[in-house]
């Protein structure tokens, strides 16, 4: 075997090392879960040193079950969720607090204190992104102002930040011993630091946010040679030439590499993803405008994205909160136990509601409840909740753009789900289409790795191997479909306005 990459995805509830060859076939996989830590209401929290032990071993066990020697790897590409925070010394290696994730709501206080010097999108034009508890920025000022020692160790330049893509890389790299601190476009874009015409931290948000400049990584491309696997690591020597954040690498896997082209993605949450080609388009529909890629000294090219935050962690509820179901991929056979969600409708807003709205104030919600409903109807609820979602940030990306999105490509962990597929298809009313390759996340990442190396020539080799498994066309009604989704947008108006000065959780 050679020539093989290995992308590193680290996600919001696990890790994964995967192997790809050099038709982007998957040879082999390792997959670990980290511990989900919920100090109060609203915090959301990872032990950082956790998951960088879980990727050593992850590395270790993927490269066992593919039978291959470093020799055979060509490059090692890195995804990861996006905006969860890690500070950590530089000096020690040693996280300043567990990290803080993306959907942590804590934030909210900073949030409201800098919108009150110019609203919510007083940093838009510059970071293409809305104030908000989902970035990476206010994470950092609380970490600085609520951990002890933080703010002095900080202004001192012992500390380091990172999302997760830059803790694994600096670790990987030699960690104290001259480590790599660096992350790539996509990432620093969630940051609500970066200056989305000039790729580099704005000195005037820093400023506002009172984060040093020396706290952050150096800002690279997407696919490029940081550095190698540190000696007595997995894989030493092996360049680590990748780096693009989940939903990125997402629509990177999908080959979605043109003006136009779209992604959905169904992990932890979901995320619509359309590129834009070299033009930064602004939404007046409430999605975000974000870097989809850079190739080394290629041009950068942008996206707007739909951000939904609780989707397949809406079933990971449903199984460890309430106990419905014992895994999560029981959830289809028993929401197919049912032909409706029998008047009930599950709005997951457990960290306020993202895109289109942008509601902290929302909190999750259960309507529509009567005796006639059972477990098997909650459980169709929750699925039909993701897909309605889905709509709501898809016709908003219709309303920007002008051009309808004639179908959608899915890919992530409840793309396998059929049940919620053609469901969904049935309230976008158009179809949606799933590639053979549904990793499509590691798959980005190891594409922008092995372009670094020379395993894949251009973007156009990439297009290539890119092939349709299933389709599911829209079967209902459009009067019923019309109805839905006005039952549906009822059902989210009764999260508005829960968190208030006696509910600030």
């Amino acid at each position: 075997m050679s020539r093989v990459v290995v992308a590193i995805d680290q996600g919001t509830t696990s890790s994964r090392a995967m192997v790809f060859d050099e038709s982007g076939v998957v040879v082999a996989r390792a997959q670990r879960e980290h511990r989900q830590i919920f100090p109060a209401p609203g915090w959301v929290e990872h032990d950082a040193e956790e998951i960088w032990r879980n990727i050593r071993e992850l590395l270790a066990e993927a490269i066992e079950n593919a039978s291959f020697s470093p020799a055979d790897v060509a490059a090692v590409g890195i995804t990861n969720q996006r905006e969860t925070t890690v500070l950590w010394d530089r000096h020690t290696g040693k996280p300043v607090s567990n990290a803080l994730v993306w959907q942590d709501t804590r934030t909210q206080p900073i949030v409201d204190r800098l919108a009150a010097a110019g609203g919510v999108t007083r940093f838009a034009e510059t970071t293409g992104l809305p104030l908000s508890t989902y970035f990476s920025a206010t994470k950092i000022a609380w970490i600085l102002e609520n951990v002890p020692g933080a703010r002095e160790r900080a202004n001192a330049g012992d500390l380091l930040f990172g999302t997760t893509d830059s803790w694994l890389l600096w670790n990987l790299t030699g960690g104290v011993d001259g480590g790599v601190h660096a992350t790539d476009v996509t990432n620093a874009s969630r940051t609500l630091l970066m200056d989305l015409t000039t790729l580099d931290w704005d000195d005037a948000i820093l400023r506002e946010f009172d984060v040093p400049r020396s706290l952050l990584p150096d800002i690279r491309s997407s696919s490029e040679v940081y550095g190698t696997i540190a000696a007595g690591l997995p894989l030493a020597g092996v360049p680590v030439a990748g780096i693009l954040g989940d939903q990125q690498a997402a629509t990177f896997g999908q080959a979605a590499f043109s003006p136009g082209e779209a992604k959905n993605t169904y992990g932890t949450g979901n995320f619509l993803i359309v590129n834009t080609g070299t033009e930064i388009m602004r939404s007046e529909h409430g999605l975000l405008s974000t870097v989809a890629y850079k190739l080394g000294d290629g041009p950068v090219n942008y996206a707007l994205e739909g951000s939904i935050a609780v989707t397949g962690s809406l079933v990971q509820w449903l199984r460890d909160n309430l106990g419905l179901i014992d895994s999560a991929d029981e959830i289809e056979q028993l929401a197919a136990s049912v032909d409706d969600c029998g008047g009930a409708y599950i709005v997951p807003a457990f960290s306020g509601l993202f895109a289109p709205y942008w509601r902290p104030d929302a909190r999750g919600a259960i309507v529509g409840l009567t005796r006639f409903v059972t477990k098997a109807h909650l459980a169709r609820a929750a699925l039909e909740s993701t897909a309605y979602q889905t709509w709501e940030v898809l016709d908003a990306v219709n309303a920007d753009g002008g051009t309808p999105i004639a179908e959608l490509k899915v890919d992530g962990g409840m793309a396998v789900n059929s049940l919620l597929m053609q469901f969904q298809a049935d309230i976008l009313g158009v179809p949606v289409v799933r590639p053979q390759v549904t990793e499509t996340t590691a798959l980005g990442a190891a594409y922008a790795a092995g372009l670094a190396v020379g395993v894949w020539a251009d973007l156009d080799e990439l297009r290539q191997h890119w092939r349709e498994d299933e389709r599911w066309i829209p079967a209902l009604a459009p009067t019923e479909r019309d109805r839905l989704r006005r039952t549906w947008r009822k059902a989210v108006t009764k999260t508005f306005d829960w968190v208030d000065a006696d509910t600030a959780s």
